[in-house]
């Protein structure tokens, strides 16, 4: 079977998220269930190198936004389709922001062309070609379901995967021309959300089908308290929509031979653990003869994340003779908090602002504990690496965190089915209350050794997921 995939960034070219993370591991997860994926992105600069690599398959004179021309190559085991168009990707600063933070102000034109671009291929642009599956990933390739069905074409069937849904693409309604989209098409049952178009509604009415990252997602994204003013939508089409958990690469997140730790170890091997603690004290400049708990954050600093509330509950955790180390960037005031931190708290807080990924692999490797005190999360990534890696989650009960964490309650604790802690009020209190119950148990070494290795067992990787991706395509086939 033959799916386009089209996303804008795909791990480890262009990478911001887990939209990346996902993109890049889920062709490899298919390709043993007899799926072909081929992922289209533009061609950012990061990925110039791989252009005089490639081929040629396709040109295009009439995209939003100009011309541009498709390049096929094979890097890192996945087939990409590059889209090389300069006037529209051919700049510095990250994929959707300029070099002061601000967006693009020409992402209409960017991600439009690329959905553009992919409907093409859909239609027969490159020779040989016919996919049976077009699989578009969050608003910026939201419209490519959208130009398939305005060419009236009802294969190949399409599928849109949402990874955050407070993220739309929305627009003023006088780019709908520039856009090359049918203005009969901007009403409420279409293109219109609230006067604006919407590029994520539009997949969301056009699509054949709509996945999310989790299943607890999927049902809390119906209400309007997740759905971000699109779950009337959403409830209206709830018969195609479903909930997928996202998997990583066990491959790449592996503690047995990660060559980002100074030690690896595995479940049988725990206490090797201590000399990554160790390396991370000595790097970030934290007080490496403490006895509690070393917590990590390894995140976009933002209030969705509950960063914020983290930051309360800071000098608790302090107090409780724990430490924390924070790697991320995000919300200029998190940021300036966070660094506060650190410098209120020497040896006890310690703060990287910005991304570091074989740093985020070390933290993984000698944290004790990773804090993810999400508002709401689609489904997250990192528990899903602190299981892999036995340090366990501390995780709102929200989203994909709900779907993957075990707290340790009496009855999880004595079946040794635990693998971490869940907790409901996302409030500086709320956290303090759960940082006070992990570190209850860190000071019991053999019930925290049990939990580390209930969580390395609990399984993280795709092949769950990519079968039933594999289901689905099948289904849309048939």
């Amino acid at each position: 079977m033959q799916v386009l995939m089209v996303a804008s960034e795909c791990a480890p070219f262009v990478k911001t998220g887990g939209l990346a993370d996902v993109v890049g591991a889920l062709p490899s997860a298919l390709a043993p269930l007899g799926v072909d994926a081929q992922v289209m992105l533009p061609a950012y600069p990061a990925l110039f190198p791989l252009l005089p690599k490639g081929q040629e398959v396709a040109r295009f004179d009439d995209l939003p936004g100009g011309g541009g021309r498709l390049v096929r190559v094979t890097a890192q085991g996945v087939t990409l389709l590059l889209l090389d168009a300069p006037q529209l990707f051919d700049r510095p600063g990250g994929p959707y922001l300029d070099e002061t933070g601000a967006d693009w102000s020409d992402n209409h034109l960017r991600f439009a062309a690329l959905s553009m671009a992919v409907a093409r291929v859909c239609q027969g642009a490159i020779d040989g070609y016919a996919p049976d599956v077009l699989h578009a990933h969050d608003w910026q390739a939201a419209l490519a379901p959208v130009y398939l069905k305005m060419a009236g074409h009802s294969s190949p069937r399409s599928v849109l995967t949402i990874h955050n849904i407070a993220f739309q693409g929305r627009y003023g309604s006088h780019l709908l021309d520039q856009l090359h989209l049918k203005t009969d098409w901007f009403h409420p049952e279409g293109l219109e959300f609230h006067g604006d178009l919407s590029m994520l509604k539009g997949a969301l009415m056009y699509a054949d089908r709509i996945t999310t990252v989790s299943p607890t997602y999927a049902r809390e994204i119906l209400t309007p308290a997740f759905g971000m003013g699109l779950d009337g939508v959403l409830r209206a089409r709830a018969d195609v929509l479903s909930g997928l958990l996202n998997g990583i690469d066990t491959e790449v997140w592996n503690p047995a031979d990660d060559t980002a730790l100074v030690q690896t170890y595995d479940a049988k091997s725990l206490k090797r653990k201590a000399q990554n603690r160790a390396e991370i004290c000595a790097r970030l400049g934290l007080d490496a003869d403490q006895t509690g708990p070393l917590f990590c954050v390894i995140s976009r600093l933002t209030s969705q994340k509950g960063l914020d509330a983290l930051l309360e509950a800071v000098p608790h955790l302090v107090a409780r003779g724990a430490q924390l180390a924070v790697l991320g960037s995000g919300e200029p005031d998190l940021e300036e908090g966070f660094r506060r931190a650190a410098e209120g708290n020497p040896g006890r807080v310690a703060t990287y602002v910005g991304y570091d990924e074989p740093l985020s692999h070390l933290l993984q490797g000698g944290s004790d504990a990773i804090l993810i005190p999400s508002r709401f999360e689609p489904c997250g990534l990192t528990q899903l690496y602190g299981l892999r890696y036995g340090t366990l989650p501390v995780v709102a009960r929200t989203g994909g965190l709900a779907d993957t964490v075990i707290d340790a309650n009496m009855a999880a604790v004595l079946a040794k089915a635990a693998t971490g802690f869940v907790f409901d009020d996302v409030s500086g209190t709320g956290i303090a209350q759960v940082i006070d119950r992990a570190a209850a148990a860190y000071a019991d070494p053999k019930l925290w050794q049990s939990m580390q290795r209930a969580a390395m067992r609990h399984p993280v990787s795709w092949a769950r997921s990519a079968q039933g991706y594999c289901d689905l395509y099948a289904d849309l086939v048939e």
